[in-house]
């Protein structure tokens, strides 16, 4: 989107603003489908949950990895009008219920769907045979996380040594494993992780396959595919090449494989505007005051270990500045080193590139809404 676009809907809608544009969402999912042609592509709705995006993506054809009952709800509503046969047949074949940990009034409320869900412990094992007999379910993996800006494997997984037990204990139980499933942490530039993972679930594979004569019809890759935010993340293609050869080299060609992107398919989507509202100088650094905050659009800053350059409009010669966001916590700090021209109270200031895990988590913290979203090129 050009500067003069953003200048115009920021006079148009006011400040602060997220505007996404949902070409450049479909271009992404395209992208995806091309480089990992053998991949399902599930959307992490968490990434951003907005109905509009996920609308998109169904539009599109894309599958749905939610992780609450809201989320699941979110996807719903495009299949809502289907005949029931059809809606169950895409419940089953495009989505997951991918967090591991589910309270049991959520597993009550799913099962009358026939979800696929995943698990990591004998104690969501049973949760699920009781609360939700009907459902699938996928054992997730506990897998390096090295390099990833998130790490997900501290909290999630089951070791793929304890796997296999887990496997028959859900058998015996009466469920069917459908699957295997790991995620390599957020934003994950060591495409090792990846290499690492697909050779557990192989591992795995072939011993529930010799130990309880099961076979394994679903690998579920996760999610941490990165977003370009900078120059220094490799391209999408030389980790799609990784994957795609672990693959053919690891699994039959008949296995099923899906996989969670979130951040990939939205990131670069959005952008956000904010005008300045204050202006002082500390200890001899310039510093900007703006009407959004790391409680709002910025929470990636503190949830997400993300950062996001802010440009300026006004042109002129830029210096090293501070930029805070407009609540009254000094941890509300956005930027201790930004380049930016000087500024004037009302000029506006944007961010790219802010997509995913940013306004999903903004809060009404010190009583400020979070910002209004504008979709465009739906």
């Amino acid at each position: 989107m050009n500067v003069k676009q953003l200048q115009s809907l920021a006079a148009k809608h006011g400040t602060p603003l997220v505007i996404i544009d949902h070409e450049i969402i479909r271009r992404n999912y395209a992208a995806f489908r091309k480089h990992l042609p053998k991949v399902q592509c599930y959307y992490a709705v968490k990434a951003n949950p907005a109905p509009e995006i996920v609308r998109t993506l169904y539009k599109a054809g894309a599958s749905f990895d939610v992780a609450s009952l809201p989320e699941f709800m979110t996807v719903y509503e495009n299949i809502r009008r289907l005949p029931k046969a059809k809606q169950q047949d895409f419940i089953w074949d495009k989505i997951i219920y991918a967090n591991p940990t589910k309270p049991k009034e959520t597993l009550l409320a799913l099962d009358q769907y026939k979800p696929l869900v995943t698990f990591d412990n004998l104690t969501e094992l049973e949760k699920i045979r009781r609360f939700a007999p009907h459902a699938g379910v996928v054992v997730r993996l506990a897998v390096s996380n090295t390099g990833s800006q998130c790490e997900l494997s501290n909290k999630f997984g089951c070791a793929p040594g304890e796997a296999v037990d887990l496997i028959l204990a859900a058998f015996k139980l009466g469920l069917v494993v459908e699957g295997i499933s790991f995620h390599v942490g957020s934003q994950c530039t060591n495409f090792q992780n990846f290499v690492q993972a697909l050779n557990a679930a192989a591992a795995v594979m072939q011993e529930a396959r010799q130990r309880g004569g099961h076979e394994i019809k679903i690998l579920d890759i996760g999610g941490g595919f990165p977003a370009p935010y900078n120059e220094h993340v490799k391209p999408f293609s030389e980790l799609a090449r990784v994957i795609n050869a672990e693959i053919d080299r690891l699994f039959d060609k008949h296995i099923e494989i899906l996989a969670e992107p979130g951040r990939f398919l939205v990131a670069t989507a959005a952008t956000s505007v904010a005008r300045v509202i204050g202006k002082a100088v500390r200890e001899g650094k310039r510093c900007y005051y703006i009407d959004d905050s790391v409680y709002h659009t910025y929470s990636g800053i503190i949830f997400d270990h993300c950062q996001y350059p802010l440009k300026a409009f006004r042109k002129g010669k830029r210096e090293v500045c501070a930029v805070f966001g407009q609540t009254c916590d000094g941890l509300d700090v956005i930027s201790q080193s930004e380049l930016l021209p000087n500024l004037e109270v009302d000029d506006l200031v944007y961010s790219e590139n802010i997509g995913a895990y940013s306004n999903a988590s903004a809060t009404w913290f010190n009583g400020f809404p979070p910002a209004p979203v504008v979709h465009v090129n739906l």
